[in-house]
């Protein structure tokens, strides 16, 4: 995170404007303390404020984290750690990573293979050995 905001793959940057902080009670450490502090982070982006470098971007990480988001708003939750600064990385670390892998180019389409001849015959000879041990294994024809 820089003054400005988030930077991503593909020079995205989200801005400081499209990002916001909500913050509550934790039900894990730190959560029930007695000096009772609002541990829990969510941080909320609205991707309508993101800077996308082209609309395929914008398409593509719609498509991804269509799951997660509500509207165009996405929300990340953390609330491991007993402090809300940690929290705060926490959840800016899990945004990052959310939006970098969605924003990642498709992955090149599989080209399909056959198995080789001897993988053939090998596989062929393991079906056979095992079924000559369960044979073994079975009560006698009379």
């Amino acid at each position: 995170m820089t003054d400005d905001g988030l930077r991503l793959r593909g020079g995205v940057v989200v801005p400081a404007t499209a990002l916001s902080w909500r913050f509550s009670r934790s039900s894990g450490p730190g959560g029930q303390s007695v000096n009772t502090t609002d541990s829990r982070v969510e941080l909320v982006i609205d991707l309508d404020g993101v800077a996308w470098a082209d609309p395929v971007q914008r398409e593509r990480v719609e498509e991804r984290l269509r799951t997660r988001l509500v509207g165009a708003v996405l929300a990340v939750a953390a609330s491991e750690h007993r402090s809300q600064l940690r929290n705060r990385e926490a959840a800016l670390a899990r945004a990052t990573a959310l939006l970098d892998d969605a924003l990642a180019p498709p992955a090149p389409p599989r080209r399909p293979t056959r198995p080789s001849r001897s993988s053939r015959r090998r596989r062929v000879e393991s079906e056979s050995r095992r079924r000559a041990v369960k044979k073994m294994r079975r009560r006698p024809e009379s």
